[in-house]
């Protein structure tokens, strides 16, 4: 029986778009959470840094559903760039373009 339901599972997840693979992940992800940092760059300069982000998502139209060219969140703004929430950093809500050079990783 068990095998027959991962056989299941397997064909499931094989069978799927990439794209719904993408969003099982982030929805895993997302109940899971993480601890992720984003850094935006401008050329090879760090400008702004957040921390302390559970996810980042892709915008999606209220009308069309169809995706948006930014990714948005929210987490603690860096202003000093150190890697750590400050007492006077605050959390806030960011966007970020798809033609923004940026990172976004988990921080160990």
């Amino acid at each position: 029986m068990k095998k027959l339901l991962f056989a299941l599972l397997l064909t499931s997840l094989l069978g799927c778009t990439q794209e719904a693979q993408n969003q099982l992940g982030r929805t895993i992800q997302n109940w899971t959470g993480t601890n992720g940092v984003l850094e935006v760059y401008s050329g090879e300069k760090l400008v702004r840094r957040f921390v302390k982000i559970d996810k980042l998502s892709t915008a999606y139209g209220t009308s069309d559903s169809q995706p948006r060219g930014y990714r948005f969140g929210y987490g603690i703004a860096d202003t000093n760039l150190d890697g750590l929430p400050g007492v006077d950093e605050k959390k806030v809500y960011f966007e970020v373009s798809e033609f923004a050079t940026y990172v976004f990783y988990e921080q160990p």
